[in-house]
């Protein structure tokens, strides 16, 4: 049997501040869709269940990548149809990896969520490979060992940068700045790219059980996070 990985979306589908539509964003879930399918078997849930919001401005900044044009057309069960974590939870010997997919969605509903929070501790609690990319670290922040540490306390992550945010005009509504609470949780340990949008991909390693950490700064680190699973599961 292939290792099998659990894919997270948001189900936020608004920003509170503006009402304007939100999501996850398309090349985060595409391209390591591209990396993994073939290897491993994916199960996609998500907070609410059912279909999980695609930020559409995600589909616009996408026109010219043919990875993630292809999946959008030709992948829309996988997120029309996600499991609801409530549900997945129960089952987390079965997995071997979780992965949480960007966009602006994760800041407002998977930061916050308790079942969220409490499968992250489950697969630290077993050694499983944790991994996010882009604003998906938003979801390991309130994560914490059985002693009540913080899971992210003494670990090397990155995620989206405020000098990102800036730049895509979105500080202003965002219910916290990612680079900022990284570094509180983390004791000024977030590092980033020498230039916004670059390639970021740190490996680290939880507290407490020292579960293989794996984060990506933004969307042009989609692949090198999905590659980093396949190390961390033994298959490449």
């Amino acid at each position: 049997m292939p290792p099998k990985v659990l894919i997270v979306l948001t189900s936020q589908d608004t920003i509170p501040a503006n009402n304007h539509p939100t999501g996850w964003y398309l090349p985060e879930f595409a391209h390591p869709w591209e990396v993994l399918h073939d290897k491993t078997e994916l199960v996609i849930a998500s907070p609410k269940g059912g279909e999980a919001p695609l930020d559409p401005a995600s589909v616009k900044a996408s026109e010219n990548d043919p990875v993630a044009t292809k999946f959008l057309n030709e992948q829309k069960s996988l997120w029309t149809n996600t499991e609801k974590l409530s549900d997945v939870l129960p089952k987390v010997s079965e997995f071997d990896a979780i992965f949480y997919v960007g966009g602006h969605g994760p800041m407002f509903d998977l930061h916050n969520d308790e079942t969220s929070i409490a499968l992250i501790e489950a697969f630290s609690e077993g050694r499983k490979t944790i991994a996010a990319v882009c604003h998906g670290p938003a979801a390991l922040i309130k994560a914490k060992t059985r002693s009540g540490v913080p899971l992210l306390s003494a670990a090397t992550v990155t995620g989206f940068s405020n000098a990102e945010e800036d730049q895509a005009q979105m500080s202003s509504v965002m219910p916290f700045m990612l680079e900022d609470e990284l570094q509180k949780v983390t004791g000024h340990r977030y590092v980033k790219a020498d230039e916004p949008w670059g390639e970021k991909v740190v490996l680290s390693k939880t507290a407490g059980t020292a579960t293989t950490l794996i984060t990506g700064q933004n969307p042009a680190s989609a692949t090198g996070v999905a590659k980093e699973i396949l190390r961390a599961l033994g298959l490449a």
